[in-house]
């Protein structure tokens, strides 16, 4: 599925989670890295008014369906994909890295937030070696001397993997850029992952997932901050809808 954005395309490159993980085993078996990117709404709406936020994406490998409408519009589009929300790749991934004997990094919003993420993530997992958590200050520019300092932090660690849990564009930008600079890594921005494992945000309800209103439950938690992000980006997906479905049909 391609995404016209602006001059620009961005494609899922990957279908669902057996495949990422799949994928991710394998390249963390032979040490070969990758940034990835989970695909929602408010990146959308962002990515056309943000050419260095294009740029990164565009860098990453692996990308997948964040959000239910990113997974309606790629099957309007003819291609089947599935939801894998970056908020339930962090134990996976970790499992993942602990089978390899590869070191996680986990740079999150606070310094806290990284090290009671790594604490839970070690006890839920057993091997799993954290070897670096950290969280860079506000604002974080990704090209700027704190992105050189963590470069020069995630390489002296040894890390494998690298958890990214610091808002788009800051988290995709850095993968894009860490990845060319640590091509041995894997880099994977994983939003809001870290402060639910931390205990510091709440997941939805098993069965409010199930009903697609994740988005709603995260909203009336925190209405004046998600509340406006969710309506600017539903007013996007009408157009998207209509591009994908002239595409479609033109290649019919």
């Amino acid at each position: 599925m391609q995404f016209k954005i602006g001059p620009d395309t961005i494609s899922l490159t990957v279908p669902d989670k057996a495949a990422l993980l799949t994928e991710v085993a394998q390249r963390l078996d032979t040490r070969r890295g990758f940034a990835l990117a989970t695909m929602n709404v408010d990146h959308l709406k962002k990515l056309p008014k943000d050419a260095r936020f294009r740029a990164a994406y565009q860098a990453h490998d692996l990308i997948v369906a964040d959000g239910n409408p990113v997974v309606w519009l790629a099957r309007l589009g003819g291609q089947q994909v599935s939801l894998v929300p970056g908020s339930e790749l962090v134990v996976p991934l970790c499992k993942l890295a602990a089978e390899a004997g590869v070191g996680v990094a986990i740079i999150a919003g606070t310094e806290e937030a990284a090290r009671d993420g790594a604490s839970e993530l070690q006890r839920m997992i057993p091997g799993l070696s954290v070897v670096l958590t950290t969280a860079p200050g506000f604002p974080f520019d990704p090209d700027g001397p704190e992105g050189d300092e963590l470069l020069d932090r995630l390489s002296a660690s040894g890390a494998g993997l690298c958890l990214l849990a610091v808002g788009a564009p800051r988290q995709e930008v850095f993968a894009a850029r860490a990845c060319r600079a640590l091509p041995s890594v894997g880099f994977a921005s994983v939003g809001a992952g870290i402060d639910f494992i931390a205990g510091r945000q709440r997941r939805a309800p098993v069965l409010v997932r199930r009903a697609r209103l994740e988005w709603a439950w995260r909203a009336a938690l925190s209405p004046l901050r998600l509340g406006p992000r969710y309506a600017r980006g539903a007013l996007i997906l009408p157009g998207h809808a209509y591009r994908t479905f002239l595409a479609r049909r033109g290649r019919g």
